[in-house]
C-alpha cells in the first residue's frame, strides 16, 4: 500500500466518508492497492448510507454492472436516486437512462425526461441530446420540433457527438416562423446554460 492509500485507510476506518469514498476508488482503480471490487463496495457502502453523493454514484455504477456485486438494476437505481437527488450529473443521466430502458425501475418516459432536465441544465451535453430525443419522439415530453432543434443545438455547441446531425435533421419538420422561433430558443439556451466565465 501506498503512504496516500494507508492515511486513507485510517481516515476511513474512522468513519470518514470523504476517505471511504476515496478508498473505494483506489480499489476501485487499484491505484496504491491491488484492484478489489468487493472490497471497494464495502467503502462506498459505507459513505454512501452516510450520504455521501459521490459514493451513493459509484455503488450504483457497481450495482449496474455487476463489479464486487450481483449486478443489479433495482439496487443500482437506488443509489443513483439518492445521488441524483444531491444534484449529481453522472446518476441524473444514469437514472434518466434506466426510466429511458426500464431497467430496475418501471419504464417512465417522463421521469427520465424530468432527470436528463436536472442533468442538462447543469450543461451535460449527453442529458442535452437527450433531451432533444424525447421532444423529437414526443417521448415523456410535448412532441416539439423546435425544443428538440434547442437541445440539439446546445448539444452540438458543446460538441457533443451527432448532435449538430440530429439539429439538421429537425429543420426539415419546421417551417419558416417554427424555425426562427427554435432559433431563438436555441439562443436562449445557450445563453442560459453556456456561459463564459463571469467578466
Amino acid at each position: 500500500m501506498s503512504d496516500f492509500s494507508d492515511k486513507c485507510r485510517e481516515a476511513a476506518e474512522q468513519g470518514d466518508p470523504e476517505a471511504q469514498t476515496r478508498l473505494g476508488v483506489l480499489y476501485t482503480e487499484g491505484q496504491g492497492v491491488d484492484r478489489d471490487y468487493s472490497t471497494a463496495v464495502r467503502w462506498f457502502r459505507l459513505a454512501a448510507e452516510q450520504g455521501h453523493f459521490d459514493a451513493q454514484y459509484n455503488l450504483g455504477y457497481l450495482y449496474d454492472n455487476g463489479q464486487g456485486v450481483a449486478q443489479s438494476y433495482e439496487e443500482a437505481a437506488k443509489w443513483y436516486r439518492k445521488a441524483a437527488e444531491q444534484g449529481d450529473v453522472y446518476a441524473q443521466n444514469n437514472l434518466g437512462d434506466m426510466y429511458d430502458a426500464g431497467q430496475g425501475v418501471e419504464q417512465d418516459f417522463g421521469k427520465a425526461a424530468k432527470w436528463y432536465r436536472l442533468a442538462a441544465e447543469s450543461g451535460d451535453s449527453y442529458a442535452q441530446h437527450r433531451l432533444g430525443e424525447l421532444h423529437q419522439e414526443g417521448l415523456g415530453v410535448e412532441l416539439n420540433a423546435s425544443q428538440a432543434f434547442a437541445w440539439y443545438n446546445l448539444a452540438a455547441a458543446a460538441g457533443f457527438p451527432s448532435s449538430a446531425e440530429c439539429r439538421d435533421d429537425v429543420v426539415d419538420q419546421l417551417g419558416e416562423a417554427e424555425l426562427e422561433d427554435a432559433q431563438r430558443l436555441a439562443l436562449e439556451l445557450i445563453a442560459r446554460f453556456l456561459k463564459g466565465p463571469s467578466a
